[in-house]
């Protein structure tokens, strides 16, 4: 038996059916130690037998008459007065054969002809009392009312087995899909159970999986877009060195070429590094003033070389809790990308500041800027404002990229925004109430 919507139904149906015998058995059980010796009918029969016997003796066999006729008005059933030998007291007639039913043990009820036969004796045996009554407790009376509750039960365990099986039926409908190809696929459910929350784990679940292979798609494109050019070209240095003269320009070429298709390497597996798994990296107290200063002097002869200036703006040294290396390579890029476009003789700026919860890093050039519509798409892989893809303005398009990636494993965010002049690139990291100590 494989179904959740079965076996949940039978087992509701079978908790019923066994609490409702169980409900018979300790009913019956009840009734019969009421009965019994002791308790409160065989108490309730000797005041019944003592009022009897008191009416015969002061009033004869028509005293005997009404006190029964009376005890039946209150009480439903049929008594009888008997001697020891089971003479009715009040008509004459033998009664002996209820007697005979009881068989002398008086401290539990009998049955006799569909009848509940309950006998008492005085104690010098002289006087019976015989209470002949319909079964106060009989099992086929209560069999409607029973089929009455299983059927109701019998509903409500369908509607909960429905309730159930229903969502982990849609959800495995939806994992099949996802499973042949359909990423679009979610179970979008509004139940609050855990039905609901392994639903919504479904749903996230598709989503990152959806993101990384759509960003793997996109990533293979853009590589072997980028591996094109440099590779056409080496070939065609290749060629030219077997038959130039100067073999020295083509060598100098294909060392070119070289050098860019190792960069392109290195940057792709700096973007492998920086979206591995979370926990695989150190995390540790890391003050910023003393991080920026360092990526500051290691930039400092690139920027010599293209003729602008670092001016940083360090007043403040706030504490974050992250991977060094990470954090070190996501400003270094940024700050690089900033030199890169700025115009000879401008600074680039980088501001160090304390927002809050978060440390700011504000790194700002005085180049051309970006188009608005390009603010967010820069922080793509190999993704260049140059729609030529041209080299020359700018490297293989992955230092922003890389940038966003360790910003985001530190739960921090990273924009970009137009300066007029120039464009200016912000991190947010959350940074540590206290300083570490020395």
């Amino acid at each position: 038996m494989r179904s959740v919507y079965v076996k949940i139904l039978l087992w509701c149906l079978g908790t019923l059916i066994l609490s409702l015998a169980g409900f018979v058995l300790v009913s019956r059980f009840v009734l019969l130690d009421t009965a019994g010796k002791g308790g409160p009918i065989e108490q309730l029969s000797a005041l019944q037998l003592a009022d009897a016997r008191d009416a015969y003796e002061s009033g004869g066999a028509e005293a005997l008459a009404r006190r029964l006729a009376r005890l039946r008005g209150f009480v439903s059933g049929e008594y009888y007065l008997t001697d020891a030998h089971g003479r009715d007291l009040a008509s004459g007639e033998d009664r002996s054969e209820l007697l005979a039913t009881v068989g002398g043990r008086w401290d539990e009820p009998h049955r006799y002809d569909g009848h509940f036969v309950i006998a008492a004796t005085t104690p010098d045996q002289r006087y019976r009392l015989i209470m002949l009554t319909d079964p106060p407790f009989d099992v086929w009376r209560f069999i409607p009312y029973c089929l009455l509750i299983i059927v109701a039960v019998a509903v409500l365990c369908w509607a909960l087995a429905v309730s159930i099986a229903s969502p982990l039926g849609h959800l495995t409908r939806a994992v099949d899909r996802f499973g042949a190809g359909d990423l679009s696929v979610r179970t979008e459910s509004a139940r609050k159970d855990e039905i609901g929350e392994l639903a919504r784990a479904f749903d996230r679940m598709a989503g990152r999986i959806t993101t990384l292979v759509t960003a793997e798609r996109r990533l293979l494109q853009d590589v072997s877009h980028e591996l094109r050019s440099p590779l056409a070209r080496l070939r065609f240095a290749v060629q030219l060195s077997r038959r130039a003269e100067d073999r020295d320009d083509s060598a100098a070429q294909v060392d070119k070429e070289v050098d860019r298709l190792s960069e392109l390497v290195g940057a792709l597996m700096q973007v492998t590094r920086a979206e591995g798994d979370a926990s695989s990296h150190r995390s540790e107290p890391v003050e910023l003033a003393p991080l920026v200063e360092a990526i500051l002097e290691d930039c400092a002869y690139e920027a010599r070389e293209r003729g602008c200036r670092l001016v940083p703006s360090l007043e403040v040294s706030p504490v974050v809790c992250g991977d060094l290396e990470l954090l070190r390579r996501a400003i270094e890029n940024v700050v690089e990308n900033a030199i890169r476009y700025a115009p000879p003789g401008s600074a680039v700026e980088l501001d160090l500041a304390v927002h809050g919860q978060s440390a700011t890093i504000s790194i700002r050039d005085y180049g051309s800027g970006v188009p608005e519509e390009d603010l967010t798409r820069i922080f793509t892989p190999f993704f260049r404002v140059d729609p030529a893809r041209d080299r020359a303005t700018g490297g293989v398009g992955l230092g922003l990229a890389i940038a966003m990636r360790a910003v985001t494993l530190h739960h921090g965010d990273l924009r970009a925004e137009n300066a007029h002049p120039g464009l200016r690139v912000i991190l947010d990291l959350p940074r540590l109430a206290e300083s570490p100590k020395s």
